[in-house]
């Protein structure tokens, strides 16, 4: 996104100096331009840091609902192991409940 926006920011650069007659009129639409392109990289900085912060919340989401899948399925073989099911693990002793 960045660099389609300095690009885009160059080419109006290059199309406006071109057009531009005088020397001052260069000058200003260079100005103009390099301004512009400053306004268009911090803009993408702003969308680049609002991207980044929806991608660590939807990480954080994803993480937070792993760990409560873990939970429960360390939950499901504590309660397996108990029961003495053959082929669950104890999660306190990591020992496999041996088939009979």
């Amino acid at each position: 996104m960045t660099i389609r926006t300095l690009t885009l920011a160059a080419i109006s650069a290059l199309a406006l100096g071109a057009a531009a007659c005088t020397q001052a009129e260069q000058a200003e639409t260079e100005a103009n331009a390099e301004a512009a392109a400053d306004t268009a990289g911090d803009a993408a900085a702003r969308a680049g840091e609002v991207i980044e912060s929806g991608a660590m919340k939807a990480a954080q989401a994803v993480e937070d609902g792993a760990a409560k899948a873990a939970d429960k399925l360390e939950q499901n073989q504590a309660e397996a192991a108990a029961q003495g099911r053959p082929g669950a693990v104890d999660p306190a002793t990591d020992q496999r409940v041996p088939a009979n």
